[in-house]
């Protein structure tokens, strides 16, 4: 095991696309615990933007405002900040919806038959209805806040986790080991826990891990749409939200404003791309068909 364990790290730092993508993921993760530290709050909620001019118009980065000003509010703060909410939008809703995609696909292609037949109609149900589209409609009918945004993406991010694992069951429950299993009168509870869902749930993960930053992404654009984070909130879909009246910019100045946009779509971006990395290089790593 020791040995195996040795080899997969060594395929991971041999990938240059793996190192950028635990690199980046570090960084975030680094500049998410030391927000105090780098940005010390300045109200009794450290995730709200602190107001530090009443000039709506957007300011250029500055010595004491590196990112620069947008809505009156300082973009640095909520870039820093927002690395909090990403990564608690993020780990929040692919850890609740990938445990409700898992009992549900457990349940579905271990016992099979009508039980089987009913689950995944309603999982079909619920594929058929555009993503985008029905956490906006869930979003607008349970109200503003991050709260409601998580709630609608779980509701609506289980299926192919449901579907993914299923499949793996249905090849997993007719091996040696769980016939073995049932033989000597090991509940099904236990089966699927202790024998079927440990040789099966690694695809689940790294689908799960490369969930994450495009549920960031969706969660952003509902705050950029007005659905999701309150007003001041340092999330970064918020942060455009306030800078796509200057995107275009003045006439004949369409760049003048380019540091509102810049600065938290960059950060949004690395961050999708870290997820994604991370989830190609432990692929690749542990794939058995993509091994030298």
């Amino acid at each position: 095991m020791r040995v195996e364990t040795r080899r997969t790290l060594r395929r991971l730092l041999r990938n240059p696309s793996a190192v950028l993508g635990f690199s980046l993921l570090i960084f975030f993760t680094l500049v998410a615990i030391f927000a105090p530290l780098i940005c010390p709050p300045q109200s009794y909620d450290p995730y709200m933007i602190p107001i530090v001019t009443w000039d709506k118009t957007p300011q250029p980065p500055s010595e004491g405002h590196p990112f620069g000003i947008i809505d009156g509010r300082d973009i640095f703060y909520g870039v820093v900040w927002g690395t909090r909410t990403a990564f608690k939008v993020g780990l929040t809703v692919t850890l609740t919806s990938t445990l409700v995609g898992l009992v549900i696909g457990s349940i579905a292609g271990y016992f099979g038959g009508w039980i089987d037949e009913v689950l995944m109609r309603i999982t079909d149900v619920f594929l058929s209805i555009p993503y985008i589209l029905a956490a906006i409609v869930m979003t607008a009918f349970l109200g503003m806040g991050l709260d409601k945004v998580m709630i609608s993406l779980i509701i609506f991010g289980w299926m192919a986790t449901a579907r993914l694992i299923r499949a793996n069951i249905l090849q997993a429950r007719e091996e040696q080991y769980v016939l073995a299993a049932k033989a000597l009168g090991v509940s099904d509870f236990w089966v699927i826990t202790k024998h079927i869902l440990p040789n099966t749930i690694f695809p689940v993960l790294i689908q799960a891990t490369m969930r994450i930053g495009s549920l960031v992404i969706t969660a952003a654009a509902l705050s950029f749409l007005g659905l999701g984070a309150p007003v001041g909130y340092a999330d970064w879909g918020a942060l455009l939200n306030f800078a796509r009246n200057w995107l275009l910019g003045a006439s004949g100045e369409a760049l003048k404003y380019w540091y509102a946009i810049v600065y938290p779509g960059t950060a949004m971006v690395l961050f999708v791309l870290a997820w994604n990395l991370v989830g190609d290089a432990l692929r690749d790593a542990f794939d058995p068909r993509l091994r030298g």
